[in-house]
């Protein structure tokens, strides 16, 4: 199968996957099943990838792989916190800003399943690899991917800790990694896509394989991670999250400043 048919096909089933989704979330009034399905359709996208990519066994399988279990991972994390807890800040304060207007809430949806086939890119990349051996790029991609997805497991696991205390409601999580970066999860998110440009490094796509790290620090740092995240925490937690910027890395762990 060809790059565009596969990236035809990634575009196709996310968009029409993103009109069943929309349906739903605007009869229950929840937005945050939109970062449920854009996860579970890049684990699609990963399968996809690793079952049709013009490369070796070992790295379609490497691809099918990571992407498929962080993908799911990432979906059912959410799934959970979508089901158990009210709609997130971020949704309530864009809905309150959009009013009800469901068509608004369409394209916005589209816009994440054009996302989802434009992230497909370096699973396509990397699956396009003609080599299997494990050579030192094969074995760095498995090391950054298990180090990225234990990270972000452990960071999400930490969060979910602490917010069960209801002692520590409207605190701020300075638990394990979250005392070195205000968004551990989102760094480690950001880690996991360079195993895919390591796998694509001796591949003509090596260059298109960039497109996983540049462009989901470009989003989590400048668009819709990090900028709306904060946005939130500051209208909830006010001061304490004042201080918590003030002392805490942004994004990359470091040890926490003190003022």
């Amino acid at each position: 199968m060809t790059p565009i048919l596969q990236l035809g096909i990634v575009w196709s089933v996310s968009a029409l996957a993103m009109v069943v989704v929309w349906a739903i979330s605007m009869r229950v009034n929840n937005i945050g099943y939109v970062d449920v399905a854009w996860a579970g359709l890049m684990a699609i996208a990963a399968l996809l990838a690793g079952a049709f990519g013009g490369g070796s066994e070992l790295p379609r399988a490497l691809v099918a792989l990571f992407g498929g279990v962080w993908g799911t991972r990432l979906c059912l994390h959410l799934l959970v916190r979508v089901l158990h807890e009210a709609e997130d800040g971020r949704y309530q304060n864009l809905r309150a800003t959009w009013g009800s207007g469901a068509v608004k809430f369409f394209v916005f949806f589209q816009l994440q399943a054009l996302v989802v086939a434009l992230f497909s890119l370096p699973f396509i990349a990397a699956a396009s690899r003609h080599d299997n051996r494990l050579d030192v790029f094969a074995l760095a991609a498995i090391a950054v991917w298990l180090l990225a997805v234990g990270g972000e497991s452990l960071a999400d696991r930490q969060l979910a800790t602490f917010r069960k205390d209801s002692t520590n409601r409207g605190k701020t999580c300075r638990e394990g990694l979250w005392a070195w970066s205000r968004h551990p999860n989102y760094f480690f998110e950001w880690l996991h896509w360079f195993a895919y440009a390591l796998l694509a490094f001796a591949t003509p796509w090596f260059w298109v394989s960039l497109i996983g790290p540049v462009l989901m620090f470009a989003f989590l740092y400048r668009v819709s991670g990090i900028p709306w995240t904060e946005a939130q925490s500051l209208r909830s937690r006010g001061d304490d999250y004042r201080r918590y910027q003030a002392e805490v890395s942004a994004f990359f762990p470091m040890p926490p400043r003190l003022t």
